[in-house]
């Protein structure tokens, strides 16, 4: 009986000698669980087996098995480690399944795993000696088990290393790429070749801004489908990543469509526009770092696209601001370089622009027969339009006097050229008069503009009578004139609205009547001190609010 004993000792000996060295052989966590099984079965004779390891969660997995039905090991309980054993369900798995004979796999640590073996062939018993072999064999085996454990997550763990240096590398390269890309097609194309290489995917869209309006920048999916997505509203929607679950719960027509992945493309807190990815080629779901490098790579085209929508409004402004030179200039020179003083008259004026080119105008003209024309108008508009309209006006005025008209004739001819030449809806507000400086008379006609006052003795007369704005309806032959006498002292204060309209910060206006009422208590002042008056009267009405519109002022004071 000794001698058995022996062998049979000899042979376990041979047996655990064998199973060291092949399992220090490799540092394969599955060449190790195989050769355990493998082991057991050879030495206990059993067919069936499982060792089951465990998890970062403390929960315990399959991670082998031999002899089992698939079924068995989907019906493996949820299981987690308590203290030095495992949850009640375990062991009620393990019963039911017929798994009489299991062991702990221990490490310094604590429990790292179980082995657990069905009946022998024969359907006896184990022995106490297969139960003291399995014992050494899993002391044997837990230390290289634990080895390859650690050395299989350094190995995840350079992997995953290697994959962010990677990623890091590919953001930097194109980092520089986006910096120089100013033009969204551009944009669009690099974001999706940079996500479709990195993730390998075939179906993907992205949605950005446009100018500011959300459009479609690439799409691989139906566009009439996806074109419902291209809003503001759905921006707002979606602020964090939507995974399968998300998307077909909250918008299951672009799951529909095979959209897998949601991603916002975000600047500053914002939602600037979205990333559609479809199924990947190799359908693996998309893990952490996908997901993290895909947003990377949307705030780089965000950024990217901000640029170009500042480098735009750059160009735009410089056009402007070349535009605005422009007519400057055609401004400065439509106003007179010194005004004409006729005998018997004081005549000042001034313009202020709200902006650098403004609308209003005016002029003062000597003509022949001891006359001077004056003219005030307010062009609609700004810019080199409303400039070009006002020097058209201005070589209107001097070519028509030239026939010699009466003021209502000339009135008549000067809106048909006048409505000739606009675009766009665009008029004058007008007022012309002329002052025969001997007989002291002044022939005006008013088209439309705010009436002029004439003051006399501290009573205020509107000088309203003439027609309709120029350039609204050509062919109107109704404008008329009025002829009126003048005496010493007079005062005629014409303007723009951009005085009894200008507002304080409450956007309270100036108005008429306080106007009227202070040209009322100083008309035996000189022309220039009622201007310098109003001027600083609406400056103080105005203060701590910016000048709305063009301050244009024309005073004639009779001597």
């Amino acid at each position: 009986m000794n001698s058995f004993n022996n062998i049979d000792a000899r042979q376990n000996l041979s047996a655990l000698v064998d199973f060291s060295n092949a399992i220090n052989s490799s540092t394969n966590l599955e060449f190790t669980l195989n050769n355990l099984l493998l082991t057991c079965f050879g030495k206990l004779h059993t067919t069936k087996g499982f060792v089951a390891l465990v998890d970062s969660e403390n929960k315990l997995n399959i991670k082998l098995s031999k002899g089992i039905k698939q079924s068995i090991i989907e019906a493996f309980p949820n299981v987690s480690v308590d203290g030095k054993k495992f949850t009640q369900n375990f062991y009620e798995y393990l019963d039911k399944y017929n798994f009489p004979l299991f062991r702990n796999i221990v490490s310094p640590q604590g429990i790292i795993g179980i082995i657990a073996l069905g009946e022998q062939l024969s359907h006896t018993e184990f022995t106490n000696n297969d139960r003291e072999f399995l014992r050494v064999l899993v002391n044997i085996a837990s230390a290289a088990i634990e080895n390859s454990t650690i050395i299989s997550k350094l190995k995840t763990v350079n992997r995953t290393l290697d994959g962010k240096v990677n990623q890091m590398s590919v953001l930097f390269e194109l980092s520089k790429e986006f910096s120089g890309a100013l033009q969204i097609k551009m944009i669009g194309k690099l974001l999706v070749f940079s996500i479709i290489g990195q993730l390998l995917v075939s179906k993907f869209a992205v949605i950005g801004k446009t100018k500011g309006i959300p459009d479609i920048w690439e799409n691989k999916f139906d566009n009439n489908a996806l074109l419902p997505f291209a809003s503001i509203e759905i921006f707002d929607k979606i602020e964090t990543t939507l995974n399968r679950d998300e998307i077909k719960n909250l918008f299951p027509e672009l799951f529909s469509l095979g959209v897998r992945l949601i991603l916002p493309i975000s600047l500053k807190g914002k939602t600037e526009g979205l990333i559609f990815l479809g199924e990947r080629k190799n359908k693996l779901p998309f893990s952490d770092s996908d997901i993290e490098f895909a947003s990377s790579v949307g705030g780089l085209a965000a950024i990217a696209s901000e640029n170009s929508r500042l480098f735009e409004e750059t160009i735009e402004k410089q056009k402007l601001e070349k535009e605005m030179e422009t007519a400057r200039k055609i401004q400065k020179n439509l106003f007179p370089k010194s005004i004409p003083q006729p005998n018997g008259f004081e005549i000042v004026a001034i313009n202020k622009s709200a902006r650098k080119v403004g609308g209003d105008y005016y002029d003062v003209i000597n003509l022949r027969d001891d006359k001077t024309l004056f003219a005030i108008g307010d062009v609609s508009g700004k810019g080199v339009q409303a400039a070009l309209l006002m020097a058209n006006l201005q070589a209107f005025i001097k070519t028509i006097w030239k026939q010699n008209l009466n003021l209502d004739k000339a009135s008549n001819l000067l809106n048909d050229l006048v409505s000739e030449n606009t675009t766009d809806g665009s008029f004058i507000t007008f007022f012309w008069g002329i002052l025969s400086n001997d007989s002291k008379y002044l022939e005006y006609t008013n088209a439309g503009h705010n009436p002029p006052l004439l003051i006399r003795n501290g009573k205020i007369t509107h000088l309203k009578k003439g027609g309709m704005i120029l350039g609204v309806v050509p062919g109107v032959s109704n404008y008329s004139s009025s002829k009126i006498e003048l005496f010493p002292d007079d005062l005629i204060v014409l303007f723009t609205d951009g005085i009894t309209e200008a507002m304080d910060k409450n956007y309270k206006e100036y108005s008429d009547e306080r106007l009227e009422k202070l040209a009322v208590n100083n008309y035996n002042k000189t022309g220039q001190e009622v201007l310098d008056l109003i001027l600083k009267d609406v400056e103080k009405h105005t203060q701590g609010a910016e000048q709305s519109d063009d301050i244009t002022a024309l005073i004639i004071k009779v001597m």
